[in-house]
């Protein structure tokens, strides 16, 4: 019954144990199906729209790697004309989001169109060979920051998309998890209520690209929140509005789930790589308030 109400369809190409499907479930279940999804490049189109197949069950759009918010801008300004009250979303990876499309994003949160973005994290390109991104965390193994004798990884932090778009005036942000359904379905209710531009960051574990068990995706994601290093909070209208209290976790419990951060544990300089990424867990707990009293 789940299967036949659902707005995502199963039989999708989308590897055992993605959180990706379950990430575009949950949004659509929010939202209901009075809307039209523009999608870019990445690793949700190839699975979900093999010709002449679709998983989608809603007006979908694919857009070029780099367009996914113009043209989302283009469709929702064109149903603002017809006064048709449909909400239009985008739902894109972090290369689209956090790097390719960067102007495109720019410039629909700068206007202010009545669009709600979804960025899927997975934290690399993994659509074609898992690439480091905007998005990749420090230090992770990717195949372009690999690790090795001269190298822990990645040497940059995270992007702060959600940061960017709070600059923008993005009247809603907010981050969510695939761990916890009921708090991203209410968030995707809340933005979908809202006029405006929006924008959804949703922390989506990639079993190939981090390196994990088929069935460990939801305590992968859960860890990453429980550590402090993804941090699950709204902003309305620039201010911090709630936050989702953790009893912090150590960071190795998340790092050595993963092989993407196996080289730490073995490699020359790994523990004090692993110190300075639980120091980024710390400093997100103290920012945002997260530790429980």
């Amino acid at each position: 019954m789940i299967q036949e109400q659902s707005l995502f369809a199963p039989g999708h190409r989308a590897c055992a144990g993605c959180s990706m499907p379950t990430v575009v479930r949950l949004v659509l279940d929010a939202t209901g199906p009075n809307v039209i999804v523009v999608s870019p490049t990445g690793c949700l189109e190839v699975t979900s729209t093999p010709f002449p197949e679709s998983a989608w069950k809603v007006p979908w759009l694919h857009s070029l790697f780099e367009n996914a918010a113009a043209v989302a801008s283009g469709v929702e300004t064109i149903l603002k004309r017809q006064c048709k009250d449909t909400k239009v979303l985008v739902i894109g990876g972090d290369g689209s989001t956090f790097d390719i499309g960067m102007g495109s994003n720019s410039g629909m949160f700068e206007r202010g169109h009545d669009i709600m973005y979804v960025c899927y994290d997975n934290e690399a390109y993994m659509n074609t060979g898992v690439q480091r991104s905007g998005s990749t965390p420090f230090c992770v193994h990717t195949t372009t920051t690999p690790s090795g004798e001269q190298s822990l990884g990645n040497p940059k932090p995270k992007k702060d998309m959600p940061a960017i778009a709070i600059a923008h005036h993005v009247p809603y942000v907010a981050t969510a998890s695939v761990a916890f359904p009921v708090d991203l379905r209410r968030k995707v209710k809340r933005a979908a209520e809202l006029r405006g531009t929006s924008y959804l960051q949703i922390n989506a574990p990639c079993i190939t690209g981090w390196t994990f068990e088929t069935g460990s995706t939801i305590e992968i994601s859960r860890l990453a929140v429980e550590t402090g290093l993804y941090p699950l909070f709204e902003f309305v209208n620039g201010k911090l509005a709630d936050v989702k209290k953790i009893r912090p976790r150590p960071v190795t419990d998340y790092l050595k789930a993963q092989g993407r951060y196996r080289h730490l544990f073995k490699a020359p300089g790994g523990k004090e790589a692993i110190a300075a990424i639980q120091a980024i867990a710390d400093e997100n707990i103290a920012n945002y308030g997260l530790a429980q009293e």
